[in-house]
């Protein structure tokens, strides 16, 4: 998959210290992946859900969300948030579903 941008993943990690780290390793799992459906994104990442055509990914230990808007016939990932609890809870991602 091309994650679109690995530098908007970084500034997502940089609004939420110590995020970083599991966010590189998340990319590295996910710029290799070639998937075509949720059952493959979770052999990598079994906690993830889609919702539409947005994947949410737990972070750092279910501490945060990385909301990823999916395009399977391309193989590409947008990056559009990184969330904790209470932000996700307000459902303002739910733009992108």
């Amino acid at each position: 998959m091309t994650v679109v941008t690995k530098a908007g993943l970084i500034e997502q990690a940089r609004k939420h210290a110590g995020a970083i780290d599991s966010l590189m390793g998340w990319y590295g799992v996910a710029s290799r992946a070639v998937w075509r459906g949720l059952h493959q994104v979770r052999q990598d990442f079994p906690s993830s859900d889609q919702i539409g055509n947005v994947l949410v990914f737990n972070v750092k230990g279910k501490k945060y969300r990385l909301i990823v808007r999916v395009d399977y016939p391309n193989q590409e990932l947008y990056i559009k948030a990184l969330l904790t609890h209470g932000e996700y809870d307000k459902r303002g991602w739910m733009k992108w579903a």
